[in-house]
């Protein structure tokens, strides 16, 4: 069985926009085909690397210590074969906890690697997929920040496809909220069921 792990951002909880469309792309997804595991970076109390944290890891990576219970989220998210990340979009990008996860998965010899050639990414993951939500129209903006970094970022880790759902333009003025949602719920799980 294929592991299929969402990375649950959706900082306003039952009330969020972004935990509907996660929802509905997890109902969507073959149980029987993946094991979904959910990881909450806010729930988990995950840091920032700074200060003795950052620290430790560093020295924990230098000595090759790489099966420490410090980097069991990076050992789980280089395992996946998909990684779902669902977080709404904020500050054009997306929560700092977001960031935060990125951070402590992005660990030398387990999620990357680098040689003479240069960076390569270690995860066996087949596609990393984006879902968010947006207030404003920013489809095809270069104001849109979040997307894009993960992009790039899953080209990092060596993920071998990007794909992004988002619910564009929630708050805007003359948009139905209800039913922009409903059509990228529809996407989302249209999404999980090609998996």
């Amino acid at each position: 069985m294929k592991e299929l792990l969402l990375v649950d951002c959706c900082i306003r909880g039952k009330e969020s926009r972004t935990r509907k469309l996660s929802d509905a792309f997890l109902e969507a997804v073959d149980k029987n085909k993946y094991h979904v595991s959910t990881v909450s970076p806010e729930a988990e109390g995950m840091l920032p690397l700074t200060g003795a944290n950052f620290a430790q890891r560093e020295k924990l990576v230098e000595e090759g210590a790489l099966d420490h219970p410090r980097f069991h989220y990076a050992r789980q998210f280089a395992q996946a074969d998909v990684v779902v990340f669902a977080a709404p979009m904020w500050e054009l990008s997306f929560p700092a906890i977001l960031k935060v996860y990125v951070e402590n998965v992005s660990v030398k010899g387990l999620t990357f690697g680098c040689d003479t050639d240069g960076l390569f990414g270690s995860c066996r993951g087949s596609r990393l997929i984006f879902l968010t939500t947006r207030g404003e129209r920013y489809e095809n903006s270069d104001l849109e920040q979040g997307s894009r970094y993960l992009e790039a970022m899953s080209r990092f880790f060596g993920f071998k496809g990007y794909s992004y759902i988002a619910a564009d333009a929630l708050d805007a003025a003359g948009s139905d909220p209800k039913l922009i949602l409903a059509d990228a719920c529809g996407r989302a799980r249209g999404l999980a069921a090609s998996l």
